[in-house]
């Protein structure tokens, strides 16, 4: 309170931008905006051995059509939550999660709160630029977590599954005020869009956050050769017991930004950078028993229930054992003694079982043939290793299809989740998803923690979820081997929902990447009069998918391009990110169906590739022409 009196009575004299004052007291949000990214923040694939590193290396070396080394920056894999900072003019103005990559929740006031994010680039042999994205990756510390679960259970709350879930939950309060007590430290590791400046290496461009003020992991390196990037990976999964954090693998990256630019991104990844995962922590323990879950589609899931046992910091008592053919392939029989591991660290399975320890009393596991849920009977199709229960008024079935039907991906209704859709559900509020817009505020109000403002909140969020965009109505609806793009890919291609309620099998199935799996799971959902009943019931509510643009009315629908060579005036992924917003497709490798191969500077075999199958070939002036 002194320091706030002393800025107001100072303030024509003062910049208060990086004050401690700034950083907490933003009232509670109703709810998370979203931003766009001004450049994608991409997902890396994954390494998990040397020979996996080595295979990297020579994929960038083929691509370079180069036998020289490579240079390379080696940085520790924080087991954390990925996030965006935008600078302008040297101010923190927005920070945001990494959500699909192109579009995050906007977190700004949380992040805030965390003292080792810099209010103001401090400028020192380097001038701030007019505006940066700089990336980083919050994490909570292994003693500052083991104290705040020490609070959390002395104030009578759940203590935390581990750092990262801490993590994520922290950045994700609408009060930032809750965010300000967790201890979230950062440190980063990249920069995006930059206006104003260029860096010419990785190693430059930490050195650069380092003098600006942003926290630089201590153990990052250069590797002259792939050979050093191995040792590191070796070295840091024998260091990682030491440190103060959780890590879960190494970075490799190509130091050079100009090689960055030649190599560019596969899909979502960059092609010179790897994730190399470390062997996943392992110990022993009992299977007690062996149960079934039904799930959203049917699907019955045997669950191993284990004595529990921690790893790697997290206590295991559970794990899924896939289907009835993997606990044949591993012969796991309830009372076996069994090697557990949490798989990338994070899902805990069952790796095989100790055949020594058996002592006789152990029991054969077999799939129940009927529903567990609601009793009715469990198929098996040809072909497939899942076991299903097909009753679509399976009680199992309909309380996670209603936890999917809100999800963020799908109505995205805020404040719906997973306890108080149960409590629903066991009450008998609600059965299907159309029973959410029918809910009254009597009806709701004496659930617990339900009170007369929480209920109206509820009551608002659904009211403005009853306009979504088609493909995320696409999406909720559940249908199996529909996922969001999907779900994008039918909305584009059908602009209405009755136009794919009365689409043929062979409508959907010609669609591209659509295949006769997906258009029999579509048309059988829709061809069945409880789904039907449900659709109808949302419409009457006054659900209405918005229409979205029909995906032959952009201008490059259906056209394939593939890059060869550095652009001078456009980023790999800048330039797919333009061909895909006009419909286009952007592939790796060139056929005789690619429309175009657009070159830049220094390409590579496959000019020569285009030139021998007559693909048209446009330098990017050409290109600026042809997107508009």
């Amino acid at each position: 309170s002194e320091l706030i009196a002393l800025e107001e009575e100072f303030s024509p004299y003062i910049d208060i931008t990086a004050s401690p004052t700034q950083r907490v007291g933003a009232p509670p949000l109703e709810k998370f905006g979203t931003a766009h990214h001004l450049s994608p923040m991409l997902s890396l694939s994954n390494a998990f051995n040397s020979e996996d590193i080595i295979e990297f290396d020579e994929r960038i070396k083929r691509f370079l059509d180069t036998d020289k080394n490579v240079s390379f920056v080696v940085e520790p894999k924080l087991d954390g939550i990925a996030v965006n900072l935008v600078y302008e003019k040297g101010i923190f103005t927005r920070g945001t999660t990494r959500g699909d990559g192109e579009i995050g929740e906007d977190i700004t006031e949380n992040l805030r709160t965390i003292p080792s994010i810099p209010l103001k680039i401090k400028e020192m042999r380097t001038p701030a630029p007019e505006r940066i994205e700089i990336r980083g990756e919050v994490y909570i510390g292994a003693d500052a977590f083991k104290t705040l679960n020490k609070r959390r259970t002395r104030e009578g709350d759940a203590p935390f599954a581990n750092p990262r879930n801490a993590a994520a939950g922290s950045l994700r309060q609408l009060d930032s005020r809750i965010t300000a007590r967790r201890p979230l430290e950062i440190f980063f590791y990249a920069v995006g869009t930059a206006e104003g400046i260029s860096f010419d290496t990785q190693w430059n461009t930490l050195q650069t956050l380092s003098q600006w003020g942003f926290a630089v992991n201590p153990h990052v390196g250069q590797a002259e050769d792939i050979d050093r990037c191995i040792r590191y990976y070796q070295e840091m999964e024998i260091e990682r017991k030491e440190l103060p954090y959780e890590i879960d693998g190494t970075v490799i990256k190509v130091d050079s930004v100009a090689l960055q630019n030649r190599l560019g991104a596969v899909s979502r990844s960059p092609r010179w950078a790897i994730a190399c995962k470390f062997s996943p922590h392992q110990t022993t323990t009992l299977i007690k028993n062996i149960t079934v879950q039904v799930g959203r589609t049917g699907v019955l899931t045997p669950v191993a229930e284990m004595d529990p046992v921690a790893i790697g910091g997290v206590t295991v008592s559970h794990a899924t054992l896939h289907n009835q053919d993997e606990i044949d392939k591993k012969d796991i029989r309830v009372g076996d003694t069994v090697v557990v591991q949490r798989a990338g660290d994070v899902i805990p399975q069952v790796v095989k079982v100790i055949i020594s320890k058996r002592t006789g009393n152990e029991k054969k596991f077999a799939m129940p043939e009927i529903c567990p849920s609601c009793r009715s009977a469990v198929t098996r199709f040809e072909g497939e290793a899942a076991h299903r229960c097909i009753n679509m008024d399976c009680p199992a079935q309909i309380r996670e299809h209603i936890k999917h039907f809100v999800s963020r991906g799908a109505m995205d209704i805020e404040g719906l989740g997973e306890k108080l859709i149960n409590q629903m559900c066991d009450s008998n509020i609600i059965g299907n998803p159309a029973d959410l817009y029918f809910l009254t505020k009597s009806s709701i109000t004496g659930l617990e923690r339900m009170g007369d403002k929480s209920a109206a909140n509820l009551l608002s969020a659904i009211e403005e979820s009853k306009s979504p965009p088609l493909s995320k109505f696409i999406f909720a609806l559940g249908m199996r081997h529909v996922g969001e793009h999907t779900a994008k890919v039918l909305a584009g291609k059908f602009t209405t929902l009755e136009n794919l309620m009365h689409a043929s099998k062979e409508d959907i199935a010609d669609i591209k990447g659509i295949g006769p799996a997906v258009a029999e799971s579509i048309t059988r959902f829709f061809s069945e009069g409880s789904n039907l009943k449900v659709i109808e019931n949302l419409s009457k509510a006054g659900v209405k998918p918005v229409e979205e643009d029909r995906e032959d009315s952009a201008p490059l629908s259906g056209k394939t391009f593939v890059f060869t060579g550095t652009l001078e005036n456009y980023t790999r992924s800048a330039a797919k990110a333009l061909v895909e917003s006009r419909g286009g497709i952007v592939s790796s490798s060139i056929s005789k169906n690619t429309d175009y191969v657009v070159t830049g500077s220094s390409p590579g075999s496959k000019l020569r590739k285009a030139q021998d199958l007559g693909v048209s070939v446009l330098n990017e002036e050409h290109f600026s022409e042809v997107i508009g």
